[in-house]
């Protein structure tokens, strides 16, 4: 089902190093198709969108964006239970979310006034696929991020909205909605067109195509990120259980056939426990071709025989997901230097962090999180120092500020502080 390494062997270091760099995604093989419709796009505008929609989904909407009534009305049709459950959801993430929020901050220091100013952006994209499966959860996980944050323009992109979806939106705080997809969509909101205005950050998960698209457009807006396919390692000592264990591989392997399924064991027995658990769970699964499919692809366990090992090969995998399924999993996570969002002890699924736990589940994959965070208020905010000197201060610090300028050779910098200097 999936292959067991065993540490010490050649094929243990082999595996390790080659789940080390699956974030190498291979962005180049679409990018001379990307570039053409960013192109289009950006020169045709909605038409352009609706072309290639046409072309790409065999549809053609009537518009690009919807009409804030319609997609309204659309969104009251979701099932009062479905409402319900999101909103209960919602407010879990949007408590959450108010402890991220920065007041910025001022300070004097002989007579020089320092600061910080945090506002939110004007305007932020959300991306919410819409491929093979539907995520309404994903739109409370982006935009309820940028409400709190205080964006007043949140622009949902998704193709075909469902009215779970818009449900989703309404009650995330989004303000507009469009209905498109791919990277026509990440253009739309990036170029802007006659019916979408251009936003200022674009974030939000999405196949390959998008993902290329969003870092193509980095600089002319900002990003969250490049999100590749979803993915948990699973770090289990020999009390786990291996049922437990094998239904929270199988949460992430149903995602995607790409998905990555990753466990570590500290005996081959333990690991052996799993996979026949796995084996058992797929029988009856929903999206067994899925989830089979990724866990025979993908999967792979690593018998490390000690928690050092163990934490050791986790930080260097530096998962999307990370379960410590372990007797100690604060301690544990002390020396796991990466992970996107840790799930600490046995009776913390994963599927919660999807769902309703509080965190935004839009999480670093292929191993981002050695440089980046989860997706957060942090993400919808830009910052402004602050500074202001009086008289008496660049008085005091000319003679520096003169010195540094002609130590780099830069003249009119030393004069805009020298004509600064008390005359007399």
């Amino acid at each position: 089902m999936f292959a067991i390494h065993d540490r010490g062997t050649d094929a243990y270091d082999r595996a390790l190093g080659a789940l080390a760099h699956r974030g190498d995604a291979d962005l180049e093989r679409v990018e001379p198709a990307v570039r053409e419709i960013l192109r289009a796009v950006k020169e045709r505008g909605d038409d352009a969108v609706l072309d290639l929609t046409e072309r790409f989904e065999q549809r053609r909407p009537s518009a690009v964006a919807l009409p804030d009534a319609v997609w309204r009305a659309e969104a009251a049709k979701a099932p009062a239970e479905v409402r319900e459950a999101l909103g209960a959801a919602a407010e879990r993430i949007r408590r959450y979310h108010l402890h991220q929020r920065e007041p910025g901050f001022v300070y004097e220091e002989d007579g020089v006034r320092l600061g910080q100013r945090v506002r939110p952006v004007k305007a932020a994209g959300v991306y919410a696929p819409g491929g093979k499966a539907r995520y309404p959860s994903s739109v409370l996980m982006t935009a309820v991020p940028a409400s709190v944050a205080g964006v007043p323009r949140i622009v949902l992109a998704t193709p075909r909205p469902t009215p779970e979806v818009l449900a989703a939106a309404e009650i995330a705080g989004v303000t507009e909605v469009i209905d498109a997809g791919g990277a026509q969509a990440i253009g739309a909101l990036a170029y802007g067109t006659r019916t979408v205005r251009r936003v200022d950050k674009i974030v939000g998960p999405g196949n390959i195509y998008v993902a290329c698209a969003k870092r193509l457009v980095f600089g002319i807006v900002d990003i969250d990120g490049i999100a590749g396919p979803s993915e948990i390692l699973v770090v289990a000592d020999d009390e786990a259980s291996p049922e437990v264990v094998a239904a929270d591989l199988l949460s992430q392997a149903e995602h995607d056939e790409d998905a990555y399924a990753l466990l570590v064991t500290l005996s081959r027995a333990q690991a052996e426990a799993v996979q026949a658990a796995l084996e058992r769970q797929l029988a009856d699964l929903p999206r067994r071709a899925v989830a089979e499919a990724s866990v025979r692809d993908n999967a792979a366990c690593f018998v490390v025989g000690d928690l050092e090992e163990a934490a050791r090969v986790a930080d260097a995998l530096a998962a999307e997901h990370l379960s410590l399924q372990v007797r100690e999993p604060e301690a544990l996570l002390e020396h796991v230097g990466a992970a996107g969002a840790a799930f600490l002890g046995d009776h913390t699924p994963e599927a919660a962090g999807d769902y309703a736990a509080g965190p935004s589940h839009v999480l670093p994959t292929g191993g981002a999180a050695r440089f980046t965070s989860p997706l957060g208020v942090y993400d919808f905010v830009v910052r402004t120092s602050l500074i202001r000197y009086q008289p008496e201060a660049i008085a005091r610090q000319a003679d520096l500020l003169e010195s540094l300028a002609r130590l780099e050779g830069l003249e009119a910098h030393a004069r805009a502080v020298s004509i600064r200097r008390p005359k007399g």
